[in-house]
């Protein structure tokens, strides 16, 4: 096998909105054969053969039919293919060959799929509106509360600054424990900026500017995982490797969390995209995965863009976490959702054995958290301040405690990643479904924005944390579907008070297609809590009908049959906007999805799953955030807080 390199496509990259690809078309093929169609095979290497690039060097990703065998390797060796990267926990390949070799490669019965090695894109007080501040202060654990402390989050980004003071624990001792580089450019440090912003709203300490810009587990580890280069542009394969590290080393570091907060345009179906099937490992060996769902919530006229969640958020495993704004209040009241948030539902498909394109239509996002104007650490010299300077937010003149703005699901991912370290360490025990049920069910919905636009509704730290501590330690692959979830027999009042305003949680979990809600669903367990399956296992769905199959629900859970828009209170209550046997048909109200992007009222544009023209969206960060105001701005006097 010759030596392994990266083909990198370097181009232009916003922080927060991703250039998304143009138009495909509607049927895939192999080997220049317009008319031969061949599910296996992605259609953007398609493409390339139809239009006449089918010589050009591209870089694939190949998965196969069950294990590798080395008749599949002399095969990629025969079609000229080089540069071969292997991986030691996934069963797939990364190979440098000509469009039309992949395309070819895609006919044999002992390959599962082949899909472009595709680029990689990143997409204020925080710990007060979140309720993370209570969680700290009431948990009773140690003289902190609970802060993450043992916790390893994995931060897949560009890099962490681990000069900066937030990153230290009240010993002085680093805790970004491990670090390595995936891009190739040899360095762990973060020259882009992006990643340390998004490691310290996940675990950032408070020794600056007295504790204003705490992260939200600011004592749990960080693993720095460098897969996004200093212009911020990365490969599929570098976030495979990155995957594939997490998954060898899980035991050894504690990783319980992984942060995604980027993206690329989610084309393949989650059943055949390879970094969703890796997160899917992920998660079915017990580390709970975030995803940011990308930032295409509207277009260049400003209207509202419904399909435009991007890879891997499109996985039904990850929890996919949009962005939410609260408009630089601690009170959680006014928060919206932000309109830069991509809305679901995920248009990723894949083609059936008559040629036929099936769209996932998942409802995405689960969650939305803060991420507009946030204000977080900021690496030294970093390329997004230096072509923005007005995203310095002026907190201190020193390098390792400088402090900037940025806006996006990037920032929202972390801080639900954070919230889950907190449950994570108050109970070891929970697995990667439990948590993200938790999470949904103790979330607020927001009035008048639908699933599509906010899952269960906003983060709640208070709330998941307090159920957390709740569940039984004891749950293991035995457990019957029914029995006792929680160690209490009576719960408190669904709701909780956060930054003195008292809100009711949403009472549900979003399931692919449907909700269900119910008390049952946190004083039963459920069998679709268990490490290896998914949430929405046993949900039956065709000609409208939804049903729990037995055996994966308790009685007492009711699925919904439309996506609502909420009305503040439950996820059941709010009115209807679009049926679930609609969306399973392809239909939103008086528009249809067809090969399309559904705009705000249901107009139908592009003839794929993304659109070209978004890119005239690809604003900076220094002008991403909806509002000017922001958390919360306080000046550094240049002393150490401890008593975050």
């Amino acid at each position: 096998m010759k030596r392994f390199f990266y083909l990198l496509v370097l181009i232009g990259l916003s922080a927060l909105v991703f250039t998304l690809a143009s138009p495909l078309q509607p049927h895939a093929q192999a080997d220049g054969d317009p008319d031969r169609p061949n599910r296996k095979v992605s259609r953007d290497i398609v493409q390339k053969v139809k239009t006449g690039h089918g010589a050009d060097l591209v870089r694939v990703i190949i998965q196969p039919v069950g294990a590798w065998n080395t008749s599949l390797d002399y095969s990629i060796e025969d079609s000229g293919g080089s540069n071969v990267r292997r991986f030691r926990n996934f069963q797939v390949r990364a190979v440098t060959l000509s469009a039309n070799a992949a395309a070819a490669l895609a006919n044999r019965s002992d390959v599962d799929y082949v899909s472009l090695n595709r680029e990689v894109r990143s997409l204020g007080h925080l710990s007060a509106t979140t309720g993370a501040d209570q969680v700290r202060t009431q948990s009773g654990t140690n003289s902190t509360g609970l802060d993450g402390t043992g916790v390893g989050i994995a931060i897949v980004d560009s890099g962490i600054d681990t000069t900066h003071k937030a990153f230290l624990d009240r010993s002085n001792n680093v805790r970004v424990i491990y670090s390595e580089d995936f891009t190739g450019e040899g360095r762990t440090d973060d020259p882009y900026g992006h990643g340390t912003h998004v490691a310290a709203l996940a675990a950032g300490n408070g020794r600056i500017s007295n504790a204003q810009y705490l992260g939200i587990a600011p004592n749990a580890n960080l693993l720095n995982l460098r897969v996004l280069d200093s212009q911020g542009v990365g490969t599929t394969a570098g976030v495979l490797r990155a995957l594939d590290w997490i998954a060898s080393n899980q035991t050894l570091y504690n990783i319980r969390v992984v942060n995604l907060s980027l993206g690329m345009p989610a084309i393949d179906s989650y059943r055949t995209d390879p970094v969703c099937r890796s997160v899917r490992r992920l998660v079915d060996s017990g580390i709970v995965v975030f995803a940011a769902a990308g930032n295409n919530g509207v277009d260049a006229s400003g209207n509202k863009v419904y399909g435009h969640i991007h890879s891997p958020g499109n996985e039904p495993s990850a929890i996919t976490v949009g962005a939410s704004n609260t408009l630089g209040t601690d009170g959680r009241s006014d928060d919206t959702v932000a309109s830069f948030s991509s809305r679901g539902p995920t248009r990723s498909f894949f083609t059936d054995a008559n040629g036929v394109i099936v769209y996932d239509n998942l409802i995405k996002p689960d969650l939305v958290a803060p991420g507009n104007k946030l204000i977080e650490a900021q690496a030294v010299n970093n390329l997004l301040v230096t072509d923005n300077p007005t995203l310095d937010a002026g907190v201190s003149p020193v390098d390792n405690r400088k402090m900037m703005y940025l806006s996006g699901s990037s920032m929202a991912t972390p801080v639900a990643a954070g919230i889950a370290a907190l449950m994570i360490q108050a109970n070891p025990s929970l697995s990667p479904n439990l948590i993200k049920a938790l999470m949904m069910y103790t979330a607020q919905p927001l009035a008048g924005f639908n699933m599509l636009e906010q899952g269960a509704g906003q983060v709640n730290a208070v709330g998941a944390v307090k159920l957390a501590s709740l569940v039984r330690t004891d749950l293991n692959e035995t457990t019957t579907v029914g029995d006792p979830l929680l160690t209490v027999t009576e719960n408190a009042p669904p709701q909780n008070t956060i930054a003195d305003q008292t809100f009711t949680w949403s009472r549900g979990v979003i399931l692919n297609y449907t909700y269900a809600t119910g008390s049952d669903l946190i004083n039963k367990y459920q069998t679709v809590y268990r490490t290896g399956g998914l949430l929405a296992d046993g949900i039956i769905t065709g000609d409208g009908v939804i049903l729990p199959e037995p055996g994966f629900f308790s009685s007492g859970i009711v699925t919904g049959d439309h996506i609502l828009t909420s009305n503040g209170i439950i996820t059941g209550d709010g009115a209807p906007f679009i049926s679930v046997s609609d969306l399973w048909g392809n239909l939103l109200q008086d528009g249809v999805f067809g090969n399309g992007i559904i705009t705000g009222d249901g107009i139908v544009t592009g003839d794929g799953i993304v659109t070209g023209d978004l890119a005239a969206t690809a604003q900076s960060a220094a002008v991403n955030g909806e509002q000017s105001t922001t958390m919360g701005m306080q000046l550094d006097d240049g002393s150490d807080c401890l008593h975050y």
